[in-house]
C-alpha cells in the first residue's frame, strides 16, 4: 500500500524540479563574459558608424581598418570593461528575471508556460534590465567609443569611472540615463522575442524541453541561439539609433539636438531619411546573433550540467 502510493506522488512532483532562478544567472553571466570579449569590436563599429553623420565611414570593413589603422588595434576593444561588466550584469539579471516571471506565469498543475507567458516574462526582463543595468553602462560604454585616439591626455573621458563621474558632475545623474525610453522599448522587445524564439526553435529542431534532462550539444545551442537572435535587430533598429544618439548628447551647456525619443525618430527620418533609422544594422545582426549563440552555448551547458547532477538525478 505505502509503495502504490508513493508512486503517483512522482508525477506531480516533477513539474517542481526546475532548473531555480539562480542557476540561469549564473549561466547568464558566464555566457556574457564570453561574448564580450569575442564581439566588442563589433560594437565598437557599430556605435561609430550609428554616430557618424559625415560619411566619414563607408561600411563595416572599411570602418574597422580606418579605426585600427588611425587609433590603433587596441582601439576595437575600447569599452571592453564597461562592454563586459555591462553584458555579465546584465545577463544575470536577464536569465534570474526571466526565470522568476516565468514561474509566475507556469500552469501550478502542468508546470507548463504559454507562449504568451513566454513573451510577458521576456519583455519584463527586458524592460528591467534595460532600468536597471544597461542604460547607464551603455551610456558609458558610448561616450568611450566616440572618442578617437588613444592618448589618454587628450581624451575627455580617462575610463568608465572617470566617465561616469563626469557626466554625473556635468550633467546630473539622469545623464546617465539618456535614452532610457528607446532602451527600454529595444530591450523589452528584444527579450520578448529571444526568449520564445529560443525555446520554439529548441523543441522544433532539437525535441528539447526545459526539465527533460536532455542536454544540447554546443552546436544546437549555438545554432538555437543564432536564430532566435536575428528577429530583434529588424524589429528595434530606430529604437537602438535613437538610444545612441542620445546617449551621445552631452549636455553640458548649449542645447540638445534631440529633445527625446520621438523628437530624435522626427529628426534623424527629416535630416537623413528613412534608412538612416536602421543605421549599423549589418554591424548588429554580425554581432548579436553571434551573441546570443555563444550566450546560449555557455548557457545552456552550465544548465544542463546542472540538470543532470542535481535534477535528473534527484531521489524521488
Amino acid at each position: 500500500m505505502n509503495t502504490q502510493e508513493q508512486e503517483p506522488q512522482n508525477p506531480s512532483s516533477s513539474p517542481k524540479k526546475t532548473i531555480p532562478p539562480y542557476m540561469k544567472a549564473v549561466s547568464g553571466s558566464l555566457g556574457g563574459i564570453v561574448e564580450a570579449c569575442c564581439l566588442q569590436p563589433i560594437d565598437v563599429i557599430k556605435t561609430r558608424l550609428q554616430l557618424d553623420r559625415t560619411g566619414t565611414y563607408r561600411g563595416i570593413v572599411h570602418c574597422g581598418t580606418t579605426v585600427s589603422s588611425t587609433e590603433g588595434v587596441r582601439a576595437l576593444w575600447k569599452g571592453l570593461t564597461p562592454f563586459a561588466t555591462h553584458l555579465t550584469l546584465k545577463y544575470t539579471l536577464r536569465m534570474g528575471s526571466n526565470a522568476v516571471f516565468q514561474s509566475a506565469f507556469k500552469d501550478s498543475q502542468t508546470g507548463k508556460i504559454s507562449n504568451h507567458g513566454r513573451l510577458l516574462s521576456g519583455f519584463g526582463a527586458g524592460v528591467l534590465e534595460a532600468l536597471t543595468i544597461v542604460t547607464p553602462f551603455e551610456v558609458v560604454k558610448i561616450r568611450l567609443q566616440q572618442q578617437k585616439g588613444l592618448t589618454t591626455a587628450l581624451l575627455k573621458y580617462k575610463g568608465p569611472v572617470h566617465c561616469a563621474r563626469t557626466i554625473i558632475r556635468e550633467e546630473g545623474l539622469r545623464g546617465l540615463w539618456a535614452g532610457a525610453a528607446p532602451t527600454v522599448m529595444r530591450n523589452g522587445t528584444n527579450q520578448a522575442a529571444m526568449f520564445t524564439a529560443k525555446n520554439s526553435f529548441d523543441v522544433v529542431l532539437w525535441k528539447k524541453q526545459e526539465g527533460d534532462g536532455k542536454t544540447l550539444q554546443l552546436w544546437q545551442s549555438m545554432i538555437s541561439g543564432f536564430f532566435a537572435g536575428t528577429v530583434g535587430p529588424f524589429c528595434t533598429g530606430p529604437f537602438d539609433v535613437v538610444k545612441t544618439r542620445l546617449m551621445a548628447q552631452n549636455r553640458q551647456g548649449g542645447e540638445l539636438k534631440y529633445k527625446g525619443m520621438i523628437h530624435a525618430i522626427r529628426t534623424i527620418y527629416a535630416e537623413e531619411g528613412l534608412f538612416a533609422l536602421w543605421k549599423g544594422l549589418l554591424p548588429r545582426l554580425m554581432r548579436i546573433p553571434p551573441g546570443q549563440a555563444i550566450m546560449w552555448a555557455v548557457a545552456d551547458q552550465v544548465t544542463g550540467l546542472y540538470e543532470r547532477r542535481y535534477l535528473r538525478n534527484a531521489p524521488l
